[in-house]
């Protein structure tokens, strides 16, 4: 299952220039079976990124634009009543897709960012006392915008706590703009992107990843970090246990993703800023990025 990979990369390359690290991190999301959120300004690739990986999956896409006027129906679905039939019948919403992006989530209101409570940590629906499972793999890519925060409303700790991983994509190097103006200009001769690698390959791939070894220090050394961000005077909340099993599932998929059947601790130091900065609140308007580094920084490594 090696060379799927192998390929799933090639094949997001070809449609996204550069940005290796940000596509490695999303596919350690996804193979771990979490989320990710992208928190980046307008215009960085965020939503090609997620149609990419979706076209090449040959998964089903969504996209949800939040805004403040966006309902819970408007994201799960709802019934209809069907006069022909006089029953009501269930149209379902956007989030019964395989990946869902959802683009400025913090433009939602909290009653609406609520709806993807369930979904994100059980993978199903309910609606009228209805419960519906979403197709698997279920990936879900959030976007929000780390500069403006005219008419946001900030997530809770209980939504930022069910992305496994943040990431920034950042803006491209001046070679890479160039690049991408002349694939631009070259429009006409580039393939559509195609499929891959399956649906059914991907749920193998997850399977793999959780039979990764992981030596009981190196459990540790997760636990360590994790609890210290409860204990330390510089953050206000820590992170939680579902901390910890993100981290240790994303520990897993990247080794698997490296080709190794076991982790290291070099594993858990890449990862820890991308799983642990966004679930701890600092205190004092430090930055969480920087709390997580030095945590790093302090504990013994096993």
């Amino acid at each position: 299952m090696r060379d799927r990979i192998e390929l799933l990369v090639q094949n997001l390359n070809r449609a996204i220039v550069g940005k290796q690290e940000a596509i490695r991190l999303v596919l350690v999301a996804l193979l771990s079976g979490g989320h990710v959120l992208l928190e980046d300004v307008p215009g960085v690739g965020k939503t090609l990124l997620a149609k990419s990986l979706a076209k090449s999956i040959d998964g089903k896409f969504q996209r949800l634009q939040c805004t403040p006027d966006l309902l819970p129906s408007d994201v799960t679905g709802t019934n209809i009543w069907n006069p022909s039939s006089g029953t009501f019948e269930f149209l379902a919403g956007p989030i019964f897709a395989n990946i869902l992006l959802t683009d400025e989530i913090n433009r939602a209101t909290p009653r609406t960012q609520s709806a993807l409570l369930e979904v994100m940590e059980e993978h199903q629906v309910t609606t009228d006392g209805h419960s519906r499972l979403v197709p698997e793999p279920f990936f879900v890519i959030a976007t929000q915008n780390p500069v403006e925060y005219q008419g946001t409303f900030p997530l809770p700790e209980a939504q930022m706590d069910r992305f496994a991983l943040s990431l920034s994509l950042g803006y491209p190097s001046e070679a890479e703009e160039l690049q991408m103006l002349q694939r631009l200009q070259a429009t006409a001769a580039i393939a559509p992107l195609q499929a891959c690698i399956s649906l059914d390959e991907i749920r193998q791939l997850q399977g793999l990843c959780t039979q990764v070894t992981i030596e009981l220090s190196l459990q540790h050394y997760i636990l360590n970090l994790v609890r210290a961000t409860r204990q330390d005077e510089e953050i206000t909340l820590g992170a939680s246990p579902r901390g910890s099993v993100a981290l240790q599932k994303a520990v897993q998929a990247l080794a698997f993703l490296e080709g190794r059947e076991y982790a290291l601790p070099d594993d858990v130091k890449y990862l820890a800023p991308h799983v642990l900065a966004h679930r701890i609140i600092p205190a004092g308007g430090r930055r969480s990025g920087a709390i997580v580094d030095r945590l790093l920084r302090s504990i013994p490594i096993p």
